[in-house]
């Protein structure tokens, strides 16, 4: 398998000077260019929950209808925009799309797999549940964790250059939180709602004080820093994937 990395100039929309009520719409720059290297189906992948300390990873697939219609207004990188509008977009997104499913390897997975392996998991979970296999898969970063049989291309920043990556990353996360706070609702001081499994003060203050829920993933490093609770740390199969916090 051949991968493709684009690293070029991803455009002012990267770093927009200062927050706006305005967010620019991704579009379909990465499409135009695969689609014209003769690819029919391009599956836009992200992931979700990578640097969280508690609940599953999610890998989101989305295939955007052909013809390059027009995306629903605002649609970006999930990280910027605000939960509010991210359940919007996620309410018209499924409808918009031409096929997009979401795939989840668990926190058991995370540490008994490490977290390469457990992308890996998620992300083919995905792609199996489309409807037709894509001719290319289109994933945000700049490093393939999917690998063969799919045809993967590299995108570093690709939520900001794709409009189905750019689904893909708002579906994945409004799921992954509707779960989290469904999680969570047994848990409350731990505040799962309003961060996801993430290690918001809060999360940390009640770990420290209560130890990890049926959900926190034990094998990474969180542990050292609770002597009380660091007997049930679990060793680490994938050290430099469970240090990838990005």
């Amino acid at each position: 398998m051949d991968q493709l990395t684009f690293d070029g100039d991803p455009g002012p929309a990267l770093a927009p000077s200062r927050p706006s009520s305005v967010r620019p719409t991704t579009g379909y720059e990465l499409e135009r260019e695969l689609t014209a290297g003769g690819a029919v189906r391009i599956a836009g992948v992200d992931e979700v929950g990578r640097g969280a300390w508690a609940g599953p990873i999610m890998v989101g697939a989305v295939v955007v209808r052909p013809g390059f219609p027009e995306p629903p207004d605002g649609l970006t990188d999930s990280k910027r925009l605000t939960p509010r509008r991210r359940e919007q977009l996620a309410g018209l997104l499924p409808a918009w799309v031409a096929a997009y499913a979401i795939g989840e390897a668990s926190h058991e997975e995370i540490d008994a797999l490490g977290m390469t392996a457990a992308l890996r998991k998620a992300a083919r979970r995905a792609l199996r549940q489309l409807p037709q296999p894509p001719d290319i898969v289109l994933l945000d970063g700049s490093h393939d964790y999917i690998g063969r049989p799919h045809d993967v291309r590299c995108a570093v920043k690709a939520d900001l250059r794709s409009v189905s990556v750019a689904a893909a990353s708002v579906i994945a996360k409004v799921h992954r939180d509707r779960l989290m706070a469904r999680l969570g609702a047994a848990h409350e001081h731990f505040a799962f709602a309003e961060n996801a499994g993430y290690p918001a003060p809060v999360h940390q203050q009640a770990l420290a004080a209560l130890g990890p829920t049926p959900y926190h993933r034990l094998s990474w490093s969180y542990l050292d820093d609770l002597p009380q609770w660091r007997h049930l740390k679990k060793p680490r199969p994938d050290i430099d994937g469970q240090l990838s916090l990005l």
